[in-house]
């Protein structure tokens, strides 16, 4: 029993009394509410999701029409479109069931939601279309305020002093069908007090009422707000900022994304130069106007946010430029710094690291020594590969040498026979040596012969590393005998650097047609860009060429 009691206490103890916190706390509980705002969300969606499990295909045309009304009454200040929906499906059941005060009803809340979402004309065309001669007192009530609040979100786009004695005369009309003992009449009475400027009575009154209401009361936000309104026009700054930093987290917890406190406390910011808060504030009510689709705080909530966004990009900027600049300053610091430290560390061990430097320094220079006999080792080295590779050289152009004295030898005894047949009048003999190519076939196959072993000579893995360009399925495979076909003679000769396909074609007696026909049938099979083949064609042998 003992312990209930302390924790009924320690409840009642922590249960948030706004009014009497310091605005510092009062805005660091908005800060809480800004960043869990989300859950908030989150928590109404749940609760809204739960009641739509009740199935209303179960329920009679009347319990249908209640049940629309309560899931209204949760969209009205959280999606608009949602509570349309709600509120039209409403209206079709009122006139299936011919009953007028429902339609009635529903076409009083359907006009509101218009009217907040920008749709004017429509909702002006509802209420024309209702005789409030019919209306019974309670509809009477939302009769008014739907043609207050027509008027309130119509002069909030377009303001003119006929708009405001509009929503005089209709709060008056309000207060006339209101029960005196309720908290909505108290509160229109509160407001057409404000509109005549007895904001002094006006703050009293609100003021009691704050002192009994419960920070979860529909009606709090509303009240904290009237009171925010009132401090504005008295010009007294901190409880202006307090009171509507009371009305936001109201209206947050709450997920009542059709309100007016966070911008009003977005401006309250702004005014006292705080952008970042100001800019933050903005968003959120700009956010929350667009999801609900409320269009008249939309247009409002632009021109502030125009404002607050471009102050808040200048202040980013030169908070930038202030960033950048105190890193330049800490940057040179922090080096003075490390020098000064460096220099007084060097002074006072200078004399101590005398010897220490002299001995590393010695043993540098022995390492210095050592690396030069290494490297003076490599040259010597590389000096007898350059010897080998310019003798290898002297070989490969003596054989070319030979191969062309053995031709010019050939030649000269393929005229002497000629001579002699042409002289011994073998004139068919002559022809028939000339009609045939055995000789200029023989000829080509042991240049071919030669180029290819003179070639692999120089590029060994020439083969090996060119199958590797190309997809593994079309790699080369060389027949028994064969050194080099007729593609790898092609890309053999391009890596030579002749790539002129004309002169290509010359040297392996093949029409230019099928030398293109090769080549781009080699770039079509190539593991690599097909553009690029070519080109790592020309770096083969180029790390591990043997000469």
């Amino acid at each position: 029993m003992k312990n209930s009691f302390l924790f009924l206490l320690l409840v009642l103890l922590s249960f948030p009394v706004y009014a009497s916190d310091s605005t510092d706390t009062i805005l660091d509980k908005l800060n809480d509410a800004l960043r869990n705002k989300q859950r908030y969300v989150q928590l109404k969606e749940e609760r809204i999701l739960n009641f739509k499990k009740i199935k209303s295909a179960d329920l009679t045309k009347e319990q249908e029409y209640n049940y629309n009304k309560t899931l209204y009454a949760e969209y009205q200040k959280f999606n608009s479109d949602s509570a349309i929906f709600y509120v039209k499906k409403n209206i079709k059941i009122a006139a299936e069931l011919q009953n007028k005060p429902l339609l009635d009803l529903a076409n009083l809340q359907l006009v509101t939601l218009y009217s907040s979402s920008g749709k004017y004309r429509e909702s002006e065309a509802i209420l024309k279309s209702i005789d409030k001669n019919t209306l019974t007192k309670a509809l009477l009530q939302t009769y008014y305020i739907a043609y207050r609040e027509f008027f309130e979100h119509y002069a909030a786009n377009s303001y003119d002093i006929k708009y405001i004695q509009q929503i005089r005369m209709y709060r008056d009309s309000l207060l006339t069908v209101l029960d005196p003992k309720t908290l909505d009449y108290q509160i229109n009475k509160i407001q057409q007090g404000m509109s005549k400027k007895k904001l002094g009575n006006a703050q009293k009154q609100l003021m009691v009422l704050l002192k009994n209401m419960k920070e979860d009361n529909p009606q709090y936000a509303m009240v904290t707000y009237l009171l925010g309104s009132i401090y504005e026009n008295t010009h007294q700054l901190e409880l202006r900022k307090k009171y509507y930093a009371l009305s936001a987290t109201a209206d947050i917890k709450n997920a009542n994304k059709d309100n007016a406190s966070l911008q009003e406390l977005a401006l309250v910011f702004y005014e006292v130069g705080d952008v970042d808060m100001a800019y933050k504030l903005t968003q959120s009510a700009i956010e929350d106007a667009l999801y609900c689709n409320v269009q008249f705080r939309t247009l409002l909530m632009s021109e502030v946010y125009s404002i607050i966004n471009t102050v808040y990009l200048e202040k980013e900027a030169k908070r930038k430029t202030e960033l950048q600049l105190y890193l330049l300053c800490i940057s040179l610091l922090s080096l003075f710094l490390i020098v000064a430290v460096i220099y007084v560390y060097k002074q006072m061990k200078k004399v101590s690291r005398i010897r220490g430097e002299l001995y590393e320094t010695s043993q540098k220079l022995a390492e210095l020594n050592k690396d030069i006999t290494e490297t003076n080792n490599q040259l010597q080295e590389r000096n007898s590969q350059l010897s080998e590779s310019n003798h290898v050289k002297e070989e490969y152009i003596a054989h070319f040498f030979n191969l062309c004295s053995a031709y010019i030898n050939k030649l000269e005894n393929y005229r002497i026979i000629l001579n002699k047949k042409a002289t011994a009048k073998q004139f068919d003999e002559i022809y028939k040596m000339l009609k045939s190519t055995t000789l200029v076939d023989n000829e080509l196959e042991e240049l071919y012969k030669n180029f290819d072993i003179i070639f692999l000579n120089l590029y060994p893995t020439f083969v090996k590393d060119f199958n590797e360009l190309l997809i593994k399925e079309e790699q080369i495979v060389l027949k028994q005998g064969e050194l080099l076909n007729t593609e790898l003679r092609i890309f053999a000769l391009i890596r030579l650097g002749i790539t002129d396909s004309v002169k290509i074609a010359a040297f392996l007696r093949y029409s230019l047609s099928t030398i293109y026909n090769y080549r781009t049938k080699a770039r079509n099979k190539a593991a690599v860009s097909r553009n690029d083949l070519e080109e790592m064609v020309m770096k083969i042998g180029l790390i591990n060429l043997k000469v």
